[in-house]
């Protein structure tokens, strides 16, 4: 259950049982949920990059997961 859906879907049920403040809340926290999923991600993907380099010596996969990051970063900024 996704508390941030939950709310859009209360309002969108009955829109008088939500306040605008409390849609404005649900926003700011959603996005900070977003971003701190984005970094974990990407923090994943560092992992993946080094283990593929360092215990497998992979150039091939290494160089996917660090694109991969780079990618996810740029989603974050």
């Amino acid at each position: 259950m996704n508390k941030h859906i939950e709310l859009v879907k209360k309002w969108l049920d009955n829109p008088e049982s939500v306040t605008q403040q409390e849609l404005d809340d649900n926003l700011d926290a959603a996005k900070v949920a977003y971003y701190a999923a984005n970094a974990a991600y990407a923090t994943a993907e560092a992992y993946y990059a080094a283990d593929f380099a360092a215990a497998y010596a992979d150039a091939t996969h290494a160089k996917y997961w660090v694109k991969r990051y780079e990618e996810l970063k740029e989603q974050g900024e």
